[in-house]
């Protein structure tokens, strides 16, 4: 089980995209959480198996059909939380 930190920056609040990686965790079975961040980024922290992470990480670089996604940061972390689902935190 991999956790990844990721942070994406673009064109990314205000847009539904928080809501469309939530649902993109749900189809490929990851869990964690998704944040707006001060500064206009997403962030999330996900967990699940490397070919689910992979398949999320394609969808939520395309985003939805409002948003823009211009880079994602995505660090690897050691220290692992489990969670049982995937949650919107505000």
């Amino acid at each position: 089980m991999l956790q990844l930190q990721i942070v994406v920056t673009g064109k990314v609040q205000g847009v539904g995209y928080r809501y469309y990686a939530q649902m993109m965790a749900v189809q490929h079975g990851i869990t964690g959480w998704v944040r707006n961040r001060p500064d206009g980024s997403v962030e999330m922290l996900t967990s699940g198996t490397k070919e689910n992470l992979d398949l999320f990480l394609k969808e939520i670089r395309s985003g939805n059909p409002f948003s823009s996604v211009d880079e994602m940061k995505i660090e690897e972390k050691q220290h692992k939380e489990r969670y049982n689902s995937f949650t919107i935190k505000y």
